[in-house]
């Protein structure tokens, strides 16, 4: 995976009066290198539905899911992998609950990376995400930032350890190229969502997704 990493969130979405499937559409018209559905306050019936028909869409055009928080719902929707935090079921966990899974793995410093890092050859992450790289405001309780001389940091150290990188954090369009530079994938949720709304998602998307170094 290399490009965008794009981030369907539900709650953020509707915060801006936007559904979240026909906005997961658009971004994946544009083909990123992968999707994730994150619905935190959703209930797990809801989730399920909307990851299932994000799925339905992303299956013909290639694009991996990746359900947050959830193995168990990923498995169900048929999802290629998973999103785990800090504080949720260990890699080591979710790899018994599902062997097939991609699972991604959140760290917020060189501290945390390195544990992953450590464990990288029985737990196989598909990708190790590092942020927030710049202020975000679209988590309502941010980790601190980490900065971008951090992440050239974790760029050798993931690339030493043969572990994609995706940064995470405040990505913007401008800000993209200097992110790509270090890292193979760059997490964005509301810079996917222009002020035009739901019509300018797929051009923003694309671009983006170019200017994070993937395939047109």
């Amino acid at each position: 995976m290399k490009g965008l990493y794009a981030i369907v969130d539900v709650d953020f979405l509707l915060q801006r009066a936007v559904e979240p499937l026909p906005f997961a559409a658009a971004v994946l018209a544009a083909r990123p290198a992968a999707v994730q559905v994150r619905a935190k306050s959703s209930g797990a019936r809801d989730t399920l539905a909307l990851l299932r028909a994000v799925q339905a869409r992303a299956a013909g055009l290639g694009v991996p899911v990746f359900a947050n928080d959830r193995p168990d719902l990923a498995l169900l929707a048929g999802c290629a992998g998973v999103h785990l935090g800090q504080a949720d079921l260990s890699l080591a966990d979710a790899r018994r609950l599902g062997p097939a899974l991609a699972l991604g793995v959140s760290t917020h410093g060189l501290g945390q990376l390195d544990d992953v890092l450590a464990r990288a050859p029985a737990e196989r992450p598909a990708y190790v995400a590092f942020g927030p790289v710049f202020h975000t405001s679209s988590k309502r309780d941010p980790e601190p930032v980490v900065g971008l001389e951090a992440l050239v940091e974790a760029s050798r150290r993931c690339r030493a350890a043969r572990v994609p990188l995706l940064a995470i954090g405040g990505l913007s369009l401008g800000r993209a190229p200097e992110v790509a530079a270090f890292a193979d994938l760059g997490a964005v949720i509301s810079a996917l969502l222009p002020e035009e709304g739901l019509g300018g998602v797929t051009r923003a998307a694309r671009d983006l997704h170019a200017a994070l170094g993937g395939a047109g």
